[in-house]
């Protein structure tokens, strides 16, 4: 499903000097169907407090779907970009990582819907979202 030459080395290239690196986060794992990050859960993403910010949760959401989404178009012809994202946040988390999973619900031709799933060290959900990206062609 993702483009072969794509490696973790890479992806987690791409994201340097970015809010990104910035929040620490860094892929993980990427499966035939599935990419995997991890998010410190520190003073980088922290809310007043000392919870986990919902926002820094959407930002890892939002990210692993727009990576995934990338990688399973020609970049040379395609890119990708979000249209809508939404997260239900369930638990709170004050310390450790956070750790996201992206799987693919819609991989179409315009569009792509993709669920991504945020779980703490004790595999416990702490917030579920779902991104709707759309695939534009290069001009």
């Amino acid at each position: 499903m993702f483009n072969p030459q794509a490696t973790l080395d890479i992806i987690n290239r791409m994201g340097r000097n970015t809010l990104v690196e910035h929040l620490g986060i860094e892929m993980i794992e990427l499966g035939k169907d599935y990419l995997v990050a991890k998010m410190p859960v520190d003073h980088r993403t922290h809310q007043p407090l000392g919870m986990l910010h919902g926002g820094a949760s959407v930002v890892l959401a939002e990210t692993l779907g727009s990576v995934a989404a990338a990688l399973t178009v020609d970049p040379q012809k395609q890119y990708c970009v979000g249209l809508d994202i939404n997260a239900n946040h369930i638990k709170s988390a004050r310390e450790g990582y956070v750790f996201g999973k992206t799987t693919p619900i819609h991989v179409g031709k315009k569009t792509q819907v993709w669920e991504i799933k945020i779980t703490n060290d004790e595999d416990q959900l702490i917030c579920i979202s779902r991104i709707t990206m759309a695939v534009l062609d290069r001009k």
